[in-house]
């Protein structure tokens, strides 16, 4: 792979660009520095709302078909998502075609319509999405460990928003929200795969370099973590299985002891050879799935376990949970171990580069999150310096009795008889 290009429109516009020699697809990013924390309450899900109006017409494409028609036509693809602190569209075609990719996106984000018909069957649309993770308990209980964590903060909040804060937002609410918020000094271009940087920046140029900066734009506020005794959530429900997530507060993205962070999100989780997989399910046999992740915020992060698990082994199942979290705040990780989770770390991210679409999703985002673009090597070698004591001293920081969170869904009702379980004594 060619060194990364980058490029800052005078009008604030950052492109970046990562070429792969020998791929003949090239994909192509719109990143907006936008997402759920920054919306007011009343319009809570305003930026996921309006991702999916911008495919909804345009007023050079206003058949809503037409703009999926045009990347599909040549073989390509195109989605978009919305998160707490980034929006990203994308399309992904053979490099011949990254001229039409740009055309397309650029359509959607520089000329929608926001037809108020469309925008009315787009919101039955949110609203059966909202109704449906209601029904997925296993998806379900990621999300109410993020309230049950961060309580009222907009962190906290469903990316989707709520039936009543959907219903809220009317069409006027959600072209101020757009005008407002997606600006040039937001936005970074990002390409990968069968491109060349100049060709890449010419086009940036002529679609959006005249896009003025925001003006009295929405911001995040800043999350606090005064967590001081342990909480328990319980949702009662009918189900086969039980679904669980222990969860708590951890670092920033900004934090340098991230790398550390993701070291012990290696050991903890990473493949059939990390702890949770051979302690719960290899060993104990109490679950089919379970997996840890940490994910972080510009301001905070969180710590989370999944497990799914006979209702009869609830209990066995969380006291395994915290017994491996003791375990790692408790004892030091061996060498061997943590030179093996280093290789895993190192294999896994450059695996993980070999498409043109995590090229561009690796070079935008390392630009929208932190300003530069930080190269595979570079974060290999971060992964190299983390030592034992480095992992113990962290996992001592982010692992105590009263910061920890349970969210539980199945046939339970009373939430005292597991607030004894969640223990590192």
């Amino acid at each position: 792979m060619a060194p990364y290009g980058k490029t800052t429109l005078p009008n604030g516009v950052r492109i970046v660009t990562g070429r792969m020699e020998g791929v003949k697809s090239a994909s192509l990013i719109i990143a907006y520095n936008v997402g759920s924390r920054i919306e007011p309450a009343p319009i809570a899900g305003a930026a996921h709302f309006l991702e999916h109006m911008l495919f909804k017409g345009t007023s050079n494409r206003p058949d809503p078909m037409i703009i999926s028609q045009e990347i599909e036509s040549v073989g390509g693809i195109l989605n978009a998502g919305t998160g707490r602190e980034n929006t990203s569209y994308w399309a992904k075609v053979p490099g011949v075609h990254l001229a039409l990719a740009f055309d397309v996106l650029a359509d959607m984000m520089l000329n929608s319509t926001f037809d108020p018909d469309e925008m009315e069957k787009e919101r039955k649309v949110i609203f059966e999405e909202i109704r449906a993770i209601q029904d997925i308990p296993e998806d379900l209980v990621h999300d109410v460990i993020d309230q049950l964590v961060w309580g009222d903060d907009p962190v906290g909040r469903d990316v989707a928003g709520t039936e009543e804060t959907v219903a809220n937002i009317d069409r006027e609410a959600m072209v101020d929200f757009f005008l407002r918020n997606y600006g040039a000094d937001r936005l970074v271009i990002a390409a990968g795969g069968d491109v060349q940087h100049d060709e890449v920046v010419a086009l940036a140029e002529k679609y959006f370099g005249d896009l003025s900066v925001t003006i009295n734009p929405h911001t995040n506020t800043l999350a606090k973590s005064d967590q001081n005794e342990k909480r328990i959530r319980l949702l009662t429900r009918d189900t086969e299985q039980a679904h669980l997530c222990i969860g708590f507060p951890a670092l920033s993205y900004h934090d340098e002891r991230r790398y550390v962070q993701s070291t012990i999100e290696a050991i903890l989780s990473s493949g059939m050879s990390s702890r949770l997989f051979q302690e719960i399910r290899e060993k104990r046999g109490l679950v089919y799935s379970v997996y840890g992740y940490f994910r972080s915020h510009e301001d905070i992060g969180q710590g989370v376990i999944y497990a799914g698990t006979d209702t009869e082994r609830v209990n066995e199942t969380i006291t395994a949970i915290m017994g491996e979290l003791k375990k790692l705040r408790d004892e030091p990780v061996p060498e061997e171990e943590l030179e093996r989770t280093k290789t895993l770390r190192k294999g896994r991210l450059l695996m993980g580069l070999e498409d043109s679409r995590s090229v561009a999703s690796w070079v935008g985002s390392q630009e929208s999150t932190y300003g530069y673009i930080e190269t595979p090597e570079e974060m290999m070698v971060h992964i190299d310096s983390v030592t034992t004591d480095q992992v113990q001293e962290l996992a001592n920081d982010l692992i105590k009795e009263e910061m920890m969170n349970l969210v539980l869904i199945g046939p339970y009702t009373r939430e005292r008889d597991y607030l004894p379980l969640l223990t590192l004594d």
